[in-house]
């Protein structure tokens, strides 16, 4: 081995650019007088942005955060050891990038075009995001201490060997990396369809119809479906949003704003019919419009490290969603009392006397609630949340149309007034939320039933209805395309057969008993969850062959197994190693979206203490010690 340390990033997107500028920011410390260091990242799409947040896709695709909710810095509020180095949002950025060095023009014309006009309560472009991505990769690698070299490699690792207590090979398809440590921080990756795709697979080649397994939108092949065909969509979330902009706009429509509010879609003639429905029924929550009208609540508060929790396994909705719910309640009321309180009837701090003291469920609460809060409308209830839908029963398909557009109405008119910026009071301390999971689950572990069906399951689908919705004018245009004929929802709980007698998927819900639709085509408009042993990595499918990582398996007194297709990673983000008996590699770490660690988001809303800052912090300065002693 070389007398210089070697560090391996494999993977160039968000996380490793994260990592990237706490190694920069650590570097100082703990690397000590002479010890140099090289650091090689190493991915075949393009430095910052990676495959998720490439420039080269459509302009259609946005992100689902406003200009001003996303960084990628530590600030006062990040809860770790490494120093803070404060960087300007995507926002500030775009205000101003020469005012951030390394400054370089941006090529695009229309992203330069987008990022002169683009305001902090703007939903960006993709486009515009890997751009600021790009730009935070050549600021972390010019900050780098000089003592310290970046090379990068546009190349796909394929392979690593190497003996635990010697060097690692990193095999490229061009070359081979010797490296004292290595990272793998691959971000969201695809999985080959699994078995429970395998029959529609099957029904659509035989009888010659199109089904799309789970996928990202902007890879996935649309050519299949044909002008006018009528498909089947599962899944109402921001793939299914994604999905819509690419059939309509992408294929020449156009939306023009409506006398009176709203749009017009003027179809190209080129756009298929889509029927979408899904568990919820409906599509996910818009954005809010606005900004907190009172203070930030101080999160946390029901929800945070002092949390007593029984020894052992635990389960997530008995052991831990009172407690959330509670916070959640905690955010909702404190912007209400705060930001509107002339709609309250109680003072605040009494009615937080109670609050803190009373379960979350039980007659107390809802009775403080209600002589509190004199509005129903005013007060939060979790559960019509999460299942708005729940007991309708549409007389008829127009019927059943009527409501869904009401209720997109609705949701457009609440998220963009600010009379309703209690909402945003929930979302923060849905944030708040996740954030504190990623540091209590490895303590106090789930059940395999739970980790199935309430913490990836129930929880997840949750989290993502509520906080990860699209921007309101996506909700907009989804009402213009109903109104054009082009988009008819499902309803809730949608089921899907295999029509072998007509050759047709056929749909159906209980909110329309006894009605079908029938399509020749099936989208399933899912985020690919990642399955291990079906991953699309090559050095994943290696590293799996070798016995060198694993799934996760986890197992119940009873014998319930639940594999959730995560790759093992201890608390320090050591990869787990069956060839060492299970215990810790001391040379190989894994970060994000694919691990146990379960804290994929690698970019954030400023001042939220986001997990995967805190984590790139840790794991820079456990790296950069280890490979200090290396020399």
């Amino acid at each position: 081995m070389s007398a210089v340390p070697v560090l391996v990033v494999v993977g160039a997107g968000p996380r490793g650019t994260g990592l990237l500028e706490r190694i920069a920011a650590n570097a100082p410390e703990l690397l000590g007088p002479g010890v140099e260091l090289d650091v090689h990242l190493v991915d075949p799409h393009p430095p910052g942005g990676g495959r998720i947040w490439r420039r080269a896709q459509s302009p259609l695709l946005r992100m689902n955060s406003m200009a001003e909710d996303v960084t990628m810095f530590t600030d006062e509020r990040t809860t770790m050891d490494g120093p803070v180095r404060p960087g300007p949002s995507l926002a500030e950025w775009a205000a101003d990038p020469a005012a951030h060095p390394p400054h370089l023009p941006v090529e695009d014309p229309e992203v330069a075009a987008e990022l002169r006009t683009l305001a902090p309560t703007d939903f960006p472009t993709r486009r515009v995001q890997s751009a600021y991505l790009d730009w935070t990769l050549r600021r972390a690698a010019a900050e780098l201490p000089d003592n310290v070299r970046l090379f990068v490699h546009r190349d796909t690792a394929l392979r690593i060997t190497g003996d635990p207590a010697g060097p690692q090979r990193v095999h490229l398809s061009g070359t081979v990396l010797l490296a004292d440590r290595v990272v793998l921080a691959l971000g969201h990756l695809d999985s080959a369809p699994g078995p429970d795709t395998a029959a529609a697979r099957a029904f659509a080649a035989r009888h010659g119809r199109s089904y799309l397994p789970p996928a990202f939108t902007a890879d996935a092949d649309l050519s299949g479906l044909a002008p006018g065909e009528h498909v089947l969509v599962r899944g109402l979330g921001l793939a299914f949003v994604d999905l819509v902009a690419l059939l309509t706009e992408g294929r020449g429509g156009r939306f023009t704003p409506r006398p009176g509010g709203g749009l017009r879609y003027h179809p190209s003639g080129r756009e298929p019919v889509l029927h979408a429905g899904s568990r919820r029924g409906v599509p996910y929550h818009a954005k809010t419009g606005y900004r907190l009208q009172g203070p930030p609540p101080p999160l946390p508060r029901h929800f945070g490290p002092d949390l007593e929790l029984p020894d052992g396994t635990i389960e997530f909705k008995r052991d831990l969603w009172p407690a959330m719910a509670k916070e959640i309640g905690f955010g909702y009321y404190h912007e209400l009392f705060h930001g509107h309180p002339e709609r309250t009837a109680l003072p605040w701090a009494e009615f937080l006397a109670a609050h803190d003291r009373l379960p979350w469920y039980g007659p107390e609460r809802a009775a403080l609630v209600a002589a509190a809060v004199p509005d129903p409308e005013d007060r939060l209830d979790l559960e019509r949340l999460d299942r708005p839908l729940a007991g309708l029963r549409a007389g008829s398909p127009a019927e059943l149309q009527q409501h869904l557009r009401a209720h997109l109405r609705a949701d457009l008119a609440r998220r963009s007034d600010l009379r309703h910026s209690a909402d945003l009071g929930a979302f923060h301390a849905l944030l708040s939320l996740y954030g504190q999971l990623v540091r209590l689950l490895p303590v106090h572990p789930l059940t395999a039933r739970s980790t199935a069906a309430e913490l990836d399951g129930w929880w997840q689908g949750f989290f993502s209805f509520y906080a990860s919705g699209p921007p309101g004018f996506r909700l907009e245009q989804l009402l213009a395309l109903s109104d054009a004929g082009l988009l008819h929802f499902l309803g809730p709980d949608l089921r899907v057969d295999l029509d072998e007698q007509h050759g047709t998927f056929r749909a159906s819900s209980p909110a329309l008993p006894g009605h079908h639709v029938h399509g020749t085509a099936l989208v399933d408009a899912f985020l690919p969850r990642h399955d291990l042993g079906r991953t699309g990595d090559p050095l994943l499918r290696h590293l799996l062959r070798e016995g060198r990582i694993d799934e996760e398996e986890l197992t119940d007194p009873d014998g319930h197994r639940y594999r959730s297709g995560l790759v093992r990673t201890d608390p320090d983000a050591r990869l787990l190693d069956p060839a060492l008996d299970g215990r810790p590699h001391p040379r190989r770490t894994a970060l994000g979206a694919p691990t146990t660690t379960r804290a994929p988001a690698a970019f954030a809303r400023p001042r939220t203490d986001a997990p995967s800052f805190r984590q790139n912090d840790a794991v820079a300065r456990r790296l950069l010690t280890e490979l200090q002693k290396e020399e």
